[in-house]
């Protein structure tokens, strides 16, 4: 009897030694175990404990007293299909030819010479002369456009809407300047928000560098647009971590102002802060170095993005950092937004910098490099881009060309919207994962 009570004894045991066993296995599961690794997804579990609950939202508020409350919007319906407001992409409105604007803008962009002589004296000079020799090493199946042009513009938000991004982040200048090889394109927003309004797009502004920018200037950018757009349709806002709808911004080369500077505008204590005023927003930094996740923070951005799609070209964009990187962003409470890049090659304009180079690899970097972005569980994610064609970065139909100097390179075998298709496909899934995790 005692043997069999000590047999009993330890059945027992071993019986609720495998009980506990399997729920301790069953609570260490994450929703998204049992996906495939190369299913795109995102993690919007609401904030606990102080996190943000950082959401994509409509405009449609409800107040109460001590309260904001937000119809939240994650995805809509275009008239090319279901769009998400959390995947992003980057546009430039640079281009120019002479049918509308008197003149080739951006496609014949200068070949920029490399900094040490030695080195630039083995390269070629001068600038390329469109329509059949243009400054990238794709050919647009528009061909060398306008960015003026009202057609060119419809079709470019039935190509983004095509790839499922419901946000176009415009790189933006002050009214009257412009990058080094442009003319100043702040004229055209009201069309750009006019367009993107038609197709259930959302218009966010990527701040760019130019002479003079400074903390303060930055402060007068942020009143202006949100001045004159910030009651378009669609420009676009979400929500803070105490629930307000706030705009968003990316200011590229953040850096460049020292973060001393940034915290007087941003920190709410700041000699000239835009915080707790009719202009506070969400400030989005661009992480190059290592060290520049600690300056976004002292600085008082809100986030950081990566922007660049060449893989191992800077800290920040290399894959590889980014689960260390979020980790940082959410320890400090700040967005993380990585972007993906179907490629990178600048030698039509930098003939030096091949080492940069990154084939596309009918379409697998992409894909690696969103899945990169899957693997850390970030909110938005940014791609990199619509049509910067001078990088090679872009996802805008191209086709191929061969001329007698050039033969430019092309999406095949796959069709011209090979790489909007391919940014559907992952958005798709990615909020079917979205779905299942937030259930």
């Amino acid at each position: 009897m005692a043997r069999l009570r000590k047999k009993a004894c330890i059945a027992l045991f071993l019986f609720t030694l495998f009980v506990f066993g399997t729920m301790m296995g069953l609570r260490t599961l994450k929703p998204s175990d049992g996906f495939s690794d190369l299913a795109p997804g995102l993690d919007l579990m609401p904030m606990i404990g102080g996190r943000m609950d950082r959401r994509s939202v409509s405009q449609d508020v409800v107040s109460s007293p001590g309260q904001v409350r937000a119809k939240v919007v994650l995805s809509n319906s275009g008239p090319e299909g279901t769009i998400f407001y959390d995947v992003h992409i980057f546009y430039s409105v640079w281009y120019g030819n002479p049918s509308m604007d008197g003149k080739y803008m951006h496609w014949d962009h200068v070949l920029v010479p490399h900094w040490d002589p030695k080195i630039a004296a083995s390269y070629p000079k001068g600038r390329h002369m469109p329509p059949e020799d243009i400054g990238s090493s794709f050919y647009p199946d528009l061909g060398p456009y306008s960015s003026r042009d009202p057609d060119v513009l419809e079709s470019h938000m039935e190509q983004i809407g095509a790839a499922a991004a419901g946000v176009l982040v415009l790189s933006w200048y002050p009214p009257g300047l412009a990058d080094d090889n442009g003319e100043p394109t702040e004229d055209l927003v009201p069309a750009i928000l006019d367009a993107a309004h038609r197709h259930n797009l959302k218009v966010a502004f990527h701040l760019q560098p130019y002479r003079g920018r400074s903390d303060h200037s930055v402060h007068d950018n942020i009143k202006y647009i949100i001045d004159r757009y910030g009651d378009h349709g669609a420009f676009y806002k979400f929500t803070s971590s105490t629930g307000n709808i706030l705009p968003l911004f990316y200011i590229y080369d953040s850096y460049l102002t020292p973060p001393e500077n940034w915290s007087d505008l941003l920190h709410p204590t700041g000699s000239h802060s835009l915080r707790g005023t009719p202009y506070d927003s969400v400030f989005i930094a661009l992480i190059v170095e290592e060290r520049h996740k600690h300056d976004i923070l002292a600085g008082g951005f809100d986030g950081m993005y990566t922007y660049f799609a060449s893989n191992g070209f800077s800290f920040g964009s290399s894959h590889q950092n980014w689960i260390a990187v979020k980790a940082f962003c959410d320890g400090n409470n700040l967005l993380f937004i990585p972007s993906a890049g179907p490629g990178y090659i600048d030698t039509a304009v930098r003939p030096w910098n091949n080492h940069n180079t990154r084939n596309r690899v009918n379409g697998r970097y992409y894909e690696t490099a969103l899945q990169a972005a899957l693997n850390v569980r970030p909110e938005i994610v940014t791609i990199t881009s619509f049509n910067e064609w001078h990088e090679g970065t872009q996802i805008e139909r191209a086709v191929p060309k061969k001329t007698v100097t050039r033969l430019y390179l092309d999406y095949q075998p796959h069709q011209p919207e090979y790489y909007l298709e391919l940014t559907r496909r992952w958005a798709e899934q990615f909020n079917k994962e979205k779905e299942t995790w937030l259930m």
